[in-house]
């Protein structure tokens, strides 16, 4: 918090810092007996009608009264990492979007709108790096429209807790009634680690994913869509153990220059914590490093737990959250959140 000469707790920020990113500490209105304080930090993404609107890394929104407010500073844009390989939001963001491509796909500007038939969000969604070159009301209204003309929902994919991540546009696609319906994160991490963590003898590798490979995959009814969107991407491997019927499991991974993603890393429920997974990714993780790969990445969801924890051992560590937004239905909410 920021302190005076006199020592007393000042507000040092007004409402042109909207876009950075602050620390403030607040009253608290009906907390517990002896706590009268509360410390909130991340994006300042709005201050409007007395009300600050603040976005934590986790994506979550927390609106704090102007007349609540005990102290407030700027903050660096983003805190020093301490572990795992250095990455920007933007570069992430591109190197995930090229392992998962759309068999669609459109420029508003320097957003990309992407489709793949409703397979996954992330194929039919769009990505946001940078400006749509017309006003945000103006490129939401060409969004849902081309969207709509392939019979799918209108999403918007965006990201928090980085520097040059997306908190104020979260924002905006609240206040006009888009609606939140996935979070995740893209954890990031060495790979020359992976490699040694497990016993690759039994794992083999492919360009293709195989009818073997896709019985063991997770998401059924796999269509033509599917299979190209599974083996888009700049040098895609597919990993697989044998199994008596299907196999005991299977990874993909996508090598990308430095960077390789894992993904669909997936153990017969009945052969888990015997290390088929931890074999999986580091054959894979082998064969990007023999590629020229240094850093991996990958994307867990925020409740999984057992696969955070696994992933925190292998040396990963989250770099940012990202988040998918629905349009709102027809009728609902009018730009700038007012209802119609």
């Amino acid at each position: 918090m920021e302190i005076s000469a006199a020592g007393r707790l000042e507000v040092r920020i007004t409402a042109a810092d909207v876009g950075k990113r602050v620390s403030v500490r607040s009253l608290i209105e009906h907390g517990a007996p002896g706590e009268k304080f509360t410390d909130t930090v991340g994006v300042l993404t709005s201050w409007d009608n007395g009300v600050l609107l603040i976005t934590r890394k986790s994506g979550e929104s927390v609106r704090i009264a102007e007349s609540a407010l005990v102290a407030g500073k700027v903050v660096p844009s983003a805190p020093a990492r301490r572990r795992g390989p250095a990455a920007s939001y933007e570069e992430l963001a591109r190197v995930a979007a090229r392992a998962w491509r759309p068999v669609e796909s459109a420029r508003l500007g320097d957003w990309e709108l992407r489709a793949a038939a409703g397979f996954t969000r992330r194929a039919n969604s769009v990505l946001p790096l940078g400006d749509p070159g017309v006003p945000l009301d103006e490129a939401l209204t060409a969004v849902r429209r081309w969207y709509d003309e392939r019979g799918l929902p209108a999403y918007v994919q965006t990201a928090t807790g980085a520097e040059g991540s997306q908190e104020v546009l979260c924002a905006e696609l609240e206040a006009r009634g888009w609606v939140r319906e996935v979070t995740a994160e893209l954890w990031v991490g060495p790979l020359a680690p992976v490699a040694d963590l497990g016993d690759p003898a039994g794992v083999a590798l492919s360009r293709e994913a195989d009818e073997a490979w896709l019985a063991r995959y997770r998401r059924k009814g796999v269509s033509e869509v599917a299979l190209r969107v599974l083996g888009s991407g700049p040098s895609v491997w597919f990993a697989t153990v044998p199994g008596p019927a299907v196999p005991a499991a299977i990874g993909r991974c996508v090598v990308d220059g430095r960077w390789a993603g894992f993904a669909a890393v997936e153990v017969d429920p009945a052969l888990r914590r015997q290390g088929l997974g931890t074999a999986v990714m580091a054959a894979l993780a082998r064969r990007a490093l023999d590629e020229g790969a240094s850093a991996a990445w990958l994307q867990v969801e925020a409740d999984n737990a057992a696969a955070r924890a696994l992933y925190a051992g292998m040396g990963f560590a989250a770099h940012h959250a990202y988040h998918h937004y629905r349009a709102p239905e027809a009728g609902g909410t009018t730009p700038g959140g007012r209802s119609s």
